[in-house]
């Protein structure tokens, strides 16, 4: 892609020295307005026209003050999606605005270390140029190589032009289509105005919370130990911004390895909390009919039953699995001589939790007449279905 020398920012001396921290701001006129120039070039002109109401919009849905004075951008390849983070003080967490679906990507798993190897870069970047006139309509340039791939990609031809854009087409950058890349540099140029002139980006090979995504890193890097310990430093950064929705300061040793302060340390999700079922009711029967003159009867007979078993369906069509939009369940119990509904078991159910929400449901049952032989009431087995359902939106 064509680079535009007229919108690239120049390295801070920090960063060359590999530090991302806190880094100097650029010097520029006291009456300039970044905002203000994208709007005398055609395309971002056309794009702040079309874009900016409907941003305005998307941020009042979701509480969140327009324009964001920071933004942070987070790509996870393998998943092919790029979020975007905002903020508008620098001591408040990042909140996350949207979740861009990268429509192509060239490459595989890995870090970039030369040129023409269609890689996308994995590391950590910032935004050093908006190009107004990108072949592929809008793009915004990222540092590559910054300090850590001048150190550990090929020191003659280590590659360049690795852009955020439009279209849907790439050789090692990451795409987005015209019109969201539309969004994205519209974000960008405001972030820039407030005086963001390093937005950072951050390209993990995988979102590390999912867990088909991380199975195929493990498969892909089991013999590849030095793919392992680059994804892995990568995470660090990951769950510290999980934890604190805050950056960390990045810098890079003269190995090239990225080391970091002040990091958070990986929360452990808190295990679930195991619901305590009332104690069940229970009783030895010793003598249950088989043959009866009359079966037991529910209070106001079968459609009350029916009517029964919906409404205890309802109750627990919330407590279903998240996998599970309806389920047809089977349970056993027993009516005892003085008419007491017991000894429930599910025959037929979903998971082993969910089963024992069906008992605690149906123990809330009320006494039935039992079943008659000879004139006497006899304990009586009863093997009912029942469907249990969510509610559709």
């Amino acid at each position: 892609m064509r680079r535009s020398l007229l919108f690239s920012v120049a390295v801070a001396a920090g960063l060359a020295a590999g530090a991302q921290g806190d880094v100097a701001p650029m010097l520029r006129p006291d009456n300039f307005s970044f905002v203000s120039y994208q709007k005398t070039l055609a395309r971002p002109a056309e794009a702040m026209k079309h874009k900016v109401d409907t941003l305005q919009k998307q941020f009042a849905a979701k509480g969140l003050k327009w324009p964001a004075a920071q933004l942070y951008i987070r790509n996870f390849k393998y998943d092919g999606q790029l979020e975007v983070w905002v903020k508008n003080d620098r001591k408040e967490p990042f909140k996350l605005f949207k979740t861009y679906r990268v429509c192509a990507l060239a490459g595989s798993l890995g870090p970039k270390r030369m040129e023409g190897d269609y890689q996308v870069p994995e590391g950590f970047y910032y935004i050093n140029e908006f190009n107004p006139s990108s072949t592929y309509h809008l793009s915004l340039g990222l540092n590559y190589p910054n300090a850590s791939d001048k150190l550990l990609s090929d020191s003659l031809q280590p590659g360049g032009d690795i852009y955020i854009h439009g279209s849907c087409v790439t050789v090692g950058c990451i795409p987005l289509t015209d019109t969201y890349i539309e969004e994205l540099y519209v974000l960008a140029a405001f972030a820039r105005e407030s005086g963001q002139d390093f937005i950072p980006v951050h390209i993990f090979p995988i979102r590390y919370s999912n867990k088909k995504s991380v199975d195929y890193l493990k498969t892909l890097s089991k013999t590849d130990a030095e793919l392992k310990a680059f994804a892995e430093n990568l995470e660090r950064v990951y769950d510290h911004f999980e934890v604190a929705k805050q950056l960390p300061v990045i810098m890079t040793n003269d190995k090239g390895e990225y080391v970091y302060a002040n990091l958070s340390k990986k929360v452990a999700p808190a295990p679930p909390v195991k619901k305590v079922h009332p104690a069940r009711r229970t009783r030895t029967i010793t003598d249950i009919a088989d043959v009866v003159h009359q079966w037991p009867q529910f209070p106001g007979g079968n459609e009350k039953f029916l009517d029964y078993l919906r409404t205890a369906g309802n109750a627990l069509a919330d407590e279903l699995p998240a996998t599970h939009k309806k389920a047809y369940v089977q349970v056993e119990f027993v009516v005892d001589k003085d008419g007491t509904p017991l000894n429930f078991k599910v025959t037929k159910g979903v998971t082993a939790d969910f089963n024992e929400e069906i008992v605690t449901q149906l123990e809330k049952m009320p006494a039935w007449q039992p079943a008659q032989l000879n004139g006497q009431p006899v304990a009586k087995k009863i093997v009912q279905g029942f469907a249990i359902e969510k509610a559709s939106n």
